[in-house]
């Protein structure tokens, strides 16, 4: 389980990195950026679904002050 968290933070890194130079490169004339950060919108939902999932099947336990 933590080599998948650790690389849905790897993807949403690297798709934030991924946005900045398409937009350092085409000054915000294309539409590169926005389907880079769209990417990473969606790897971070996915990562949230994937603890959620995780969680409720027994996978990980929360923990921390009830």
């Amino acid at each position: 389980m933590k080599t998948l968290v650790a690389i849905a933070f790897i993807l949403i890194i690297s798709s934030l990195g991924s946005a900045l130079v398409c937009l350092m490169k085409d000054r915000g004339q294309s539409k590169r950026t926005a389907r880079a950060l769209a990417f990473r919108v969606g790897f971070s939902v996915a990562l949230f679904i994937l603890l959620l999932l995780a969680n409720y099947f027994g996978l990980i336990q929360a923990t921390g002050i009830h």
